[in-house]
């Protein structure tokens, strides 16, 4: 595998995530950000977080298996929730949870979470992109 998912010691060990991905692998796959649209462009969840959240990272899985990858190889994932306030925490969890799941992930990458105001459709909810290294 070209990545390796760890929390060093004298870091905190945070269960949605690992602190750092070593990346060994020579390509580089960046998957733009998914939002919560079936194959037909159709929004899935509306008004739910935690589907629109599962939805997302189903569409990553589906963008990096058409590199060949899949979520063993992501180094960093960045993850932006509208509105953004901590008590939402439950239903972001819940989404990957239920990705998670259904894509046989264990380990999560690296991950940033921003809070921002608006994506490109008001009634997308979360937007989640990806950056993979292959061997």
């Amino acid at each position: 595998m070209a990545i390796t998912l760890v929390n060093p010691e004298g870091l905190p060990e945070i269960n949605a995530y690992r602190q750092v991905a070593i990346a060994t692998g020579s390509r580089l796959v960046f998957v733009a950000g998914q939002v919560a649209w079936d194959a037909d462009g159709v929004t899935v969840g509306a008004g739910d977080l935690a589907a629109q959240v599962e939805r997302c990272y189903l569409n990553v899985a589906t963008a990096l298996a058409a590199a060949g990858a899949t979520f063993a190889d992501v180094a960093k994932l960045t993850v932006y929730v509208v509105d953004w306030t901590p008590g939402m925490m439950p239903l972001l969890q819940e989404g990957i949870a239920r990705a998670a799941a259904k894509l046989g992930v264990t380990a999560v990458p690296p991950a940033s979470l921003l809070g921002v105001a608006a994506l490109d459709v008001p009634e997308h909810l979360v937007e989640i992109e990806a950056t993979a290294v292959l061997g």
